[in-house]
């Protein structure tokens, strides 16, 4: 299989360097073939600006959706933006890997999915009916790929519990997970998480990555995290709100997700 690993840190001696090499070995030891897009090495620009289009914005001011979607349209992106564009449509598999930082992903990681997810590309695709409202949550160009965050945070596992004082985790990835990955159509799988990364000496370092090791094994075999996909029925288009017999009494983030990936009981017709 082929599989994308977007990282994010700018310190290669860092708990997550070595944690990405170990994942980049295990994974071509199985035969697997890895692509690494190192952000900070890169260099990479996190700024969307006209500049992501060879030839400048296209009218008066510039239109972030406007101009990336006549750049995509037309083959005239940056060529770092398409080149990233192509190392997604290799891959099999996405890893987001970085710190958490001020409750979210790395600015310079925000930054690639704000340029290499251009219109056409990720969004603004599809159809756009009462019976339908693009190819998203579920759909899209990303559609049969797999995806997982691989996420460290200095924070104690209970601190993002469900009475944690920073709030549950779930509710914390949900952004990334349920938009930035959903959004455009990757399967999801439950994050990679680890905790108290000040905490690490050479007994916890190699359980984790024993750990590590078999969640990449199982991949293609871990059940994605069960969102409500747009299109199937739990939601009422175009108002896209979920309709009353669907989760009764929920709200909030954990109304959009069934019980099961297949569905459930109150999940609406399929």
């Amino acid at each position: 299989m082929n599989i994308l690993i977007v990282y994010a840190h700018p310190e290669p001696q860092s708990l997550n360097g070595a944690l990405k090499n170990f994942a980049v070995k295990h994974l071509e030891q199985a035969g697997h073939r890895v692509q690494v897009s190192d952000l900070y090495a890169m260099n990479w620009k996190a700024v969307l600006d006209a500049n992501d289009s060879l030839d400048g914005q296209a009218g008066a001011r510039f239109d972030p959706s406007l101009d990336s979607r006549l750049a995509f349209e037309q083959g005239r992106q940056s060529p770092d933006i398409a080149l990233e564009q192509e190392k997604l449509r290799w891959a099999d598999a996405v890893i987001l890997q970085f710190p958490l930082w001020w409750f979210s992903m790395p600015a310079i990681l925000k930054g690639w999915v704000e340029r290499v997810y251009a219109y056409g590309f990720a969004y603004g695709v599809g159809e756009h009916s009462d019976a339908r409202w693009g190819d998203r949550y579920g759909e899209g160009s990303l559609a049969g790929k797999r995806a997982m965050l691989m996420v460290t945070t200095g924070g104690w596992e209970p601190h993002y519990g469900p009475r944690g004082i920073n709030g549950p985790m779930e509710d914390i990835l949900f952004p990334i997970q349920h938009g930035v990955l959903y959004y455009p159509g990757f399967d999801v799988l439950p994050p990679f998480l680890v905790y108290r990364t000040g905490r690490m000496d050479d007994a916890r370092y190699s359980t984790l990555c024993d750990a590590l090791g078999q969640r990449l094994d199982r991949l293609w075999s871990t059940a994605p995290i069960p969102f409500r996909p747009q299109n199937a029925g739990d939601y009422i288009i175009p108002e896209l709100t979920l309709r009353p017999e669907v989760a009764p009494g929920q709200s909030g983030f954990a109304a959009h997700r069934r019980s099961s990936f297949a569905g459930d009981a109150e999940s609406g017709p399929a």
